[in-house]
């Protein structure tokens, strides 16, 4: 028996704790530091700073020599006499109305049959007569097949999300085009409900009042969720979700 079981159940704690830290990324120390606290707010920074982040790049046409009207005060391409005061340049905010009623019905049915028999009726086997055992031979060259299949599936899925969340150009298109992108975070009790929407405007979409809706924003990237302990309880536990993918049954 071990003169020194503490240490060695001090060991295996360890050990769990470094295997538990490499498998979930150590995110469940951080849970376990912030336990009875309200989950922290991101801090407020530059879009462009973050990890990751990577202009986007697209097909452009080719640029176009602007040209002037002499002795005019109106200048091609404005949309508006007076100066526009939508969204058109780099740190510019504007409103982004994010509609999304999707709903989809689909049902597919596939049925498939046949059926197959082959007789020899052979009764002279090898230039044996009919016998106990030609009539065995014979029956063996008798075939019988029968295949059937029967496929079934469906989709029913609804989804409906309708808020608004302002977003800050974050780059500009040589063609004219909006990188925009925005993020809002609401925190209730021990909640935090989080929307991101990121993605392509054209000027020209962009309302009188400085709004866009989510329809009209190309590539875009929508994502509402949350994190917190409803969220925490909804989730798998980490050794499920890795049984989950190991698992072949």
């Amino acid at each position: 028996m071990s003169k020194f079981p503490s240490l060695r159940r001090a060991a295996v704690v360890s050990g769990l704790l470094a295997l538990g830290c490499l498998a979930s990324g150590c995110s469940s120390l951080d849970r376990l530091a912030n336990i009875g606290e309200q989950p922290k707010l991101s801090a407020i920074d530059n879009p462009t700073a973050q990890a990751g982040y990577k202009p986007v790049s697209m097909p452009m046409p080719a640029p176009q020599p602007a040209s002037f009207n002499p002795n005019s005060l109106w200048r091609n391409g404005s949309r508006a006499f007076f100066k526009d005061q939508r969204a058109h340049q780099i740190g510019d905010i504007l409103t982004v109305t994010v509609n999304i009623t999707d709903k989809a019905n689909i049902a597919n049915e596939t049925q498939r049959s046949r059926a197959g028999s082959e007789d020899s009726n052979i009764y002279n086997f090898f230039g044996l007569k009919k016998t106990p055992l030609t009539n065995a031979a014979g029956n063996m060259l008798n075939t019988d097949s029968t295949a059937s299949t029967d496929g079934k599936g469906s989709v029913n899925r609804k989804e409906a999300l309708q808020t608004n969340v302002a977003a800050v150009v974050t780059q500009l298109l040589p063609n004219g085009n909006l990188v925009v992108e925005g993020k809002q975070e609401v925190r209730v009790n021990f909640e935090i409900r989080e929307l991101i929407v990121a993605g392509i405007v054209r000027p020209e979409d962009i309302q009188s009042d400085n709004t866009i809706d989510s329809s009209k924003i190309a590539q875009a990237r929508i994502a509402y969720g949350g994190r917190g302990q409803i969220t925490d309880v909804q989730q798998a536990r980490y050794g499920q979700q890795v049984m989950d993918v190991l698992l072949p049954f």
